[in-house]
């Protein structure tokens, strides 16, 4: 019935998570409020830190992309699972300076970092900077020589392999805002132009294809061809690159239609394609990174609701309204996401009742989700959407002033927040 273990029914019929009833949550400490199970996260990054063991000998990292969800908190359970940190802003940087996390094991990605974003970047010695353009790549040699340092560099590729997922969330084809491209020869021309500055010191190599992929074959083949770019330096310029970073994009289950891979299964297809590139371009097995974010936390989360109104328009649909939105929720808005809606205080009755879930922003396309079946719905209850432990917090915003929900994590039946919620006096901080 649920996308995890971690959701569960108890004697009331409500909806656990962690061992904690959600209705109570929602009492204790208001809706809309996001929730984390501690167990699942932990879990999740532990086995990406065992395959790596299993199928690399240890050789590689996995590196937490905290776009999905960057706070202080989730930079401490990365740092104690063993992760890395990728990081593709200013502020994502400042959280993990702020959490104390070692940031020699921080890349920071991103299309247009600002000259102050790379000096911050610098001053906190972070550990790889991924290049994107030859306007940055310049850029950082010349910031990097007033500081009197070499920077570490990754070259973002774009290998052109289509990933089969939405094309706002495509980015390793050709026509896309990330990275240098292999089929025009400017990723070649942009290693040789590195190798001419003495401020950046080029370390890596690095790609991402896409997110929300379901299918094996396209990581495989974009493994495939970013070892067959590495031969190309090797031969062409005598240069080894020693690391490559294979990037995110793992599918994770919003509804019972989605069919995630087993991690595991795509860590052994992709290690054996890099170990036979490897070997045919008499290579060094390199050491690999890759990036997850939405697998380790979106089915770890769901957001708590209660519902305010209910409006049935006969012959056409029901709505139901609920106390958040696409404020903490945008990505129906933006793609059309699909998501399970459970009344969690009714988890234990069948879902019978088409309804429209409406958020309370002043905007008709603020919808949760649309003719979705759920248990009979009454004003008062407390509903839960899953997996929305990825990108909701991250992609929230103050639209008609309203306050971004508290975060709450969950272990065992016990919960702490671990982000407050923001007040009123919040939205006006830095009103003048």
């Amino acid at each position: 019935m649920f996308v995890n273990d971690c959701l569960n029914v108890n004697e009331k019929g409500h909806l656990t998570i962690g061992g904690c009833d959600t209705v109570e949550l929602a009492e204790k400490y208001g809706t809309p409020l996001y929730v984390l199970d501690e167990n699942t996260i932990r879990d999740t990054c532990r086995s990406y830190v065992n395959s790596f063991k299993k199928y690399y000998n240890g050789n590689g990292m996995p590196l937490y992309a905290s776009k999905t969800l960057s706070c202080k908190e989730m930079c401490r359970i990365a740092n104690e699972e063993n992760l890395g940190l990728d990081v593709v802003s200013g502020g994502e940087i400042y959280t993990a300076v702020q959490a104390d996390f070692p940031m020699e094991k921080v890349h920071f990605h991103g299309n247009n970092k600002t000259a102050e974003e790379i000096r911050f970047a610098l001053d906190s010695k972070v550990g790889k900077f991924v290049v994107d353009n030859l306007y940055e790549l310049e850029l950082l040699n010349e910031i990097a020589k007033e500081k009197g340092v070499v920077a570490n560099i990754s070259f973002r590729i774009k290998p052109g392999v289509d990933a089969h997922t939405h094309n706002f969330i495509r980015t390793g084809q050709i026509d896309s805002k990330f990275g240098f491209a292999l089929e025009t020869g400017e990723a070649f021309e942009a290693v040789k132009k590195a190798l001419t500055y003495d401020n950046v010191a080029l370390k890596e190599l690095h790609c991402h294809i896409g997110s929300q992929i379901f299918d094996i074959e396209p990581f495989v083949t974009a493994a495939e061809i970013m070892l067959d770019f590495m031969g190309k330096i090797k031969d062409e310029l005598n240069v080894v690159i020693t690391e490559l970073n294979l990037g995110g994009g793992f599918g994770i289950m919003y509804t019972e239609d989605d069919e995630p891979v087993p991690y595991e299964n795509y860590m052994e297809k992709v290690s054996e394609a890099v170990k036979a590139k490897a070997q045919e371009h008499n290579l060094p097995v390199p050491y690999i990174y890759i990036e997850p974010g939405r697998s380790i936390v979106g089915e770890a989360g769901i957001t708590l609701y209660t519902v305010g109104g209910k409006k049935i328009i006969p012959d056409v649909r029901t709505y139901v309204s609920v106390d958040g939105g696409m404020t903490d929720n945008i990505r129906y808005a933006l793609y059309q996401s699909a998501y399970t809606v459970v009344n969690a205080s009714k988890a234990d009755k069948e879902a019978t009742e088409i309804v429209t879930v409406a958020g309370k922003c002043c905007e008709s396309g603020d919808l949760v989700q649309e003719h979705t079946k759920i248990a009979e719905v009454e004003v008062g209850d407390t509903l839960a959407v899953l997996s929305t432990g990825a990108y909701n917090y991250s992609m929230a915003s103050n639209y008609n002033r309203i306050p971004r929900p508290a975060m709450v994590m969950v272990n065992n039946g016990e919960s702490r927040v671990i982000i407050k919620r923001e007040s009123y006096e919040d939205l006006v901080r830095n009103d003048l």
